[in-house]
């Protein structure tokens, strides 16, 4: 005798208009465009590659929160028979192509970087410190514009990060600018490339970890299926939980799928009370939002081939 039974699944809303929040991802990533013009055409003119690095950071930032803008509008597009769980994947998706040209750019600095360090060019530093100054504000304001999202949000976080380094890279090619300008140091100007990429690629590869575990739907982090097993067992009525899956429909959505089993003397009636009582328990104390069970007798069990706790492969 199975019996399944489901939890509550939230469903997008049928639309994919402008959604709270998002006017400030507008407004950041035309700014974003306006200032990558105007450092790539300084850079060029002051010879400085650093400058020219920060510009090409700063049209991802500009392509990112573009993709994010994008993805979260997909994400409220409503379910249908061919997407039965919707498409609030887009956003972990934009996460990925975001974090991952991230780190493209960070490679690319990197090795750019470490040929201007054996192969010096003059820089105009004067120029550099003027531009790098503008994109500082431009970017600390556009980092300011998207914090609130970035805190709900993973795909606007990645693209967050792109602005943070950013602005992070400025406050070096600045620092660069005057040493080249002071002292005619031009082996800074590689050096601070060499920072900026090193924070690049550290933080998109620690960003990419979450993102790449909720796509492949690995267990929640922070959730423990021994432990979750253990709470559904000291639930009344239940003597065994097995074949239990822990994943992530979207980055605020936890589900569980479980064969729960129950005495042989159970009742249909008193099998949907303990289905109530594990239902209620799991969102309570885990939040866990989205469940589906199976409800097995102790006769039938025995005969059920997934009958470990996670069923290997």
């Amino acid at each position: 005798m199975h019996r399944h039974a489901h939890g509550h699944h939230r469903h997008a809303p049928a639309h994919a208009g402008e959604g709270p929040g998002e006017r400030p991802l507008v407004l950041a990533t035309a700014v974003n465009l306006l200032l990558t013009v105007v450092q790539i055409v300084a850079g060029v003119l002051a010879g400085s590659l650093a400058l020219v690095a920060d510009a090409v950071h700063n049209l991802s930032d500009a392509l990112a929160l573009a993709v994010a803008l994008a993805a979260r509008r997909i994400a409220r597009w409503p379910a249908h028979p061919g997407m039965t769980f919707g498409y609030g994947r887009a956003e972990p998706v934009a996460a990925l192509v975001n974090l991952t040209t991230l780190v493209a750019i960070g490679l690319y600095l990197l090795w750019e970087a470490l040929v201007r360090l054996f192969v010096p060019e003059p820089v105009a530093g004067a120029w550099v410190m003027a531009v790098a100054g503008v994109a500082l504000v431009i970017d600390t304001a556009t980092a300011l514009l998207v914090a609130r999202l970035a805190r709900e949000s993973v795909n606007v976080r990645a693209a967050f990060l792109h602005n943070i380094a950013d602005a992070l890279g400025s406050v070096a090619v600045v620092v660069a600018g005057f040493a080249v300008w002071a002292f005619g140091w031009l082996w800074v100007d590689p050096l601070v490339t060499l920072l900026i990429a090193g924070y690049i690629l550290a933080h998109g590869l620690l960003e990419m970890v979450p993102v790449v575990r909720l796509l492949m739907g690995a267990t929640p982090l922070g959730l423990d299926p021994e432990e979750v097993a253990a709470a559904i067992r000291r639930v009344p009525g239940v003597l065994d939980v097995h074949h239990l899956h822990l994943w992530q429909i979207t980055e605020r959505e936890l589900s569980l799928e479980a064969h729960v089993v129950v005495p042989d003397t159970t009742s249909a009636a008193e099998i949907e009370t303990v289905k109530h009582r594990v239902k209620a328990m799991l969102a309570e104390r885990f939040d866990i939002g989205h469940s589906t069970l199976e409800m097995e007798l102790a006769c039938e069990a025995s005969f059920c081939p997934d009958s470990h706790l996670v069923v290997p492969h």
